[in-house]
């Protein structure tokens, strides 16, 4: 992978800046990322049952994903907010490894991507599942958080 000779966020001087994106076209804009999370076995378990103290540990873990993704311009000091039109959370468990993963996609129409809120709805999603399960297993390990593609705007199409 080849990495560009500079960072946009930052000006001639080196001063950070917010990236104008006035002379961008609007296009339609796509990401998706993900992660996992695993756990003891016991722990799964508990989540697949629903049984965990606090209900639908999957069920608040997608609300909260859904709800960090509109809120990453309130956590990353330069993105921009971004008007999302769908924002989808797919979990999948993995019991073989004690793992469930998280698959956020996010999309726009508009002229700056959305890498960031879908990267910060999968974040935000394996950590409410660490919350709620906490109190069971201290020992979950959060991992593998990743951007797994994007489409859209003048950079086109990337496939991890």
């Amino acid at each position: 992978m080849k990495a560009k000779k500079q960072f946009t966020h930052f000006d001639a001087q080196g001063q950070a800046h917010m990236v104008d994106v006035a002379p961008k076209n609007e296009t339609r804009r796509i990401a998706r990322a993900g992660g996992r999370i695993t756990m003891l076995p016991a722990t799964l378990k508990l989540i697949e049952a629903g049984d965990a103290k606090k209900g639908d540990v999957l069920g608040i873990a997608r609300i909260a994903a859904i709800q960090a993704s509109k809120r990453t311009s309130d956590l990353i000091p330069l993105c921009h907010p971004i008007a999302l039109t769908r924002v989808g959370v797919e979990f999948k468990i993995d019991k073989k490894k004690n793992a469930i993963y998280c698959e956020v996609t996010a999309e726009t129409v508009g002229r700056t991507g959305v890498e960031m809120e879908a990267l910060t709805a999968a974040s935000v999603a394996l950590l409410t599942i660490y919350d709620m399960c906490k109190a069971a297993d201290r020992g979950m390990l959060i991992e593998g958080i990743c951007l797994l593609e994007k489409q859209g705007g003048k950079s086109g199409h990337w496939l991890r």
